[in-house]
């Protein structure tokens, strides 16, 4: 393990306060689509994927050796799961409401316009 060893303090906690923000914002997502506050889902996820590139961008990846860090990721694949399933039914189920819609509009338009030809006088 001397490669553990090497990770300095400031590195470990600027890796530290990132993957903390991660995880809080990753639980205030599956929050929000719970509640079918898309809106608000939807303006977080660039705040998550902006933390995802500072993480990226970190100079050293060594921290990631420590049983802390290992511990972090493994709380938050459940919940990106979950997220990516919950995102997937509302995405699913919006795209049917839009379809159910779009098939309305046809159809009363259709109704309209060969409601003329009912309304002539003979």
């Amino acid at each position: 393990m001397p490669e553990v060893q090497n990770i300095s303090a400031d590195e470990t906690a600027e890796a530290r306060k990132l993957w903390q923000k991660y995880l809080s914002l990753t639980k205030e997502l599956l929050k929000f689509i719970d509640r079918q506050d898309i809106d608000t889902f939807l303006e977080l996820v660039p705040q998550r994927t902006g933390l995802i590139e500072k993480i990226e961008a970190l100079p050293s990846k060594n921290y990631r050796k420590l049983d802390e860090f290992k511990k972090i990721a493994e709380e938050i694949k459940p919940l990106d799961k979950e997220i990516m399933y919950k995102a997937r039914a509302w995405l699913n189920k919006s795209r049917r409401q839009n379809s159910m819609v779009r098939s309305y509009d046809i159809g009363s338009s259709l109704a309209e316009r060969s409601s003329v030809a009912f309304n002539r006088k003979y």
